[in-house]
């Protein structure tokens, strides 16, 4: 139990990409030669899921720990991938520059009392830009990392539920294709730089905060020192059609004196199109270090992560979705706790009721591999809706 506390607590929170994914709604006010915003994002969604097969160790998103929040069925009514948000924007345009700042304040539906305060709030975001069309745009403050960004926002379940993993939606949030199809994107302090396009073509690089590992199975083996976190992407899009690069990579350094330090790289390509009615999508990454959730949360491992999409707008208002995704250790460190994979089908229906509610069903099952051959299941359905403001 103190480790699904650990996880829901440090390891992902959620994504909230509200202001990126969906067209803004917020509410503009003119102050001089600024333009304030004020806008956010609430949800709420009925997940029920049962356990059954072995019990396999590490994370393990199938499995009774994790997946049921340590019963064989259980029933929560939380945030979906997204948790409730406040977003304040100001933007103008000063000495020949634009320049914007943000700041998001974010909050979970579901706690495990009737009675107690939930009052925990999480400040993803509160950055500042400042740039023209012709030099690009600098980004200084907190944010969403730059790898796996794509994945997660070209994910149909970012406005649903996705893995509805009982241990992380009391208190926080669901987990999408998290830990099944790609890793969290992270939240960094950072310094980044986004390119101007050239036909189709830009790119963007970011120098983060070093962080610390973030493990679940064990206690903490590395910490940050001075060498910061890399991350940087080229990306493509023309005519519906995007594609894009991205790598990142940090030193890690050994708490115990005399252990070997740790230096996480990855790699990740994906591509998606959106040709009439149809969309689809593929991502994959790999590398040192990647996490199964998180930077560096089994230490010195090399992981997997795959996504294939595929959706369909049946009509104006309603879109079709079915979505697969796999994490995959390739070696049985002890980090690991034993995990081999993580899987997730999720097949959904989106419904938007107007142009701020979108109603949603969602279901599939997770799947967790052990290296030792044990098999894990978590058959999950969510229904519920979202609101952009």
């Amino acid at each position: 139990m103190n480790k699904i506390r650990i996880l829901a607590g440090t390891v992902l929170a959620t994504t909230v990409l509200a202001a990126s994914t969906r067209p803004a709604q917020a509410v503009d006010f003119k102050a001089g030669d600024w333009t304030l915003g004020l806008g956010g994002i609430v949800n709420a969604y009925y997940t029920g899921v049962s356990c059954s097969g072995s019990d396999i160790g590490g994370l393990a998103l199938a499995s009774r720990g994790l997946g049921c929040g340590g019963q064989d069925r259980r029933t929560t009514v939380g945030n979906g991938l997204l948790p409730n948000g406040l977003l304040a924007s100001a933007a103008s345009t000063q000495g020949g520059f634009d320049v914007s700042a943000k700041i998001g304040i974010y909050a979970a539906t579901a706690t495990d009392s009737a009675i107690s305060q939930n009052s925990t709030v999480d400040v993803r975001q509160a950055y500042f830009t400042f740039g023209r069309s012709d030099m690009g745009t600098f980004k200084l403050g907190r944010d969403y990392g730059i790898f796996g960004a794509n994945a997660i926002l070209g994910d149909m379940t970012l406005v649903g539920a996705g893995a509805p993993v009982q241990a992380t939606q009391r208190g926080r949030v669901t987990l999408g294709h998290i830990g099944a199809g790609y890793s969290y994107l992270g939240t960094y302090g950072l310094i980044a730089y986004s390119s101007p396009d050239a036909a189709g073509v830009g790119f963007d690089i970011g120098v983060m905060n070093p962080v610390a590992d973030t493990p679940v199975v064990a206690g903490p083996r590395y910490t940050s020192k001075s060498t910061p976190q890399v991350q940087a992407r080229v990306r493509f899009e023309h005519d519906g059609f995007k594609a894009w690069l991205s790598a990142k990579g940090q030193r890690f350094t050994a708490l115990e004196a005399g252990g070997d330090d740790l230096t996480m790289h990855g790699i990740e390509a994906g591509a998606s199109l959106q040709m009439g009615a149809v969309g689809l999508l593929l991502n994959a990454q790999q590398g040192k270090a990647l996490g199964i959730l998180s930077d560096a949360d089994q230490g010195d491992v090399r992981t997997r992560h795959f996504l294939a999409q595929a959706t369909f707008k049946a009509t104006d208002a309603v879109k079709l979705g079915l979505s697969y995704g796999r994490s995959q250790n390739r070696e049985a460190a002890p980090g690991t706790g034993g995990l081999k994979s993580n899987a997730n089908l999720t097949a959904g229906a989106y419904y938007a009721l107007n142009s701020v509610v979108t109603l949603v069903a969602e279901g599939g099952q997770t799947r967790s591999k052990s290296f030792g051959g044990g098999t894990a299941r978590m058959n999950g359905a969510s229904l519920g809706g979202i609101i952009f403001f």
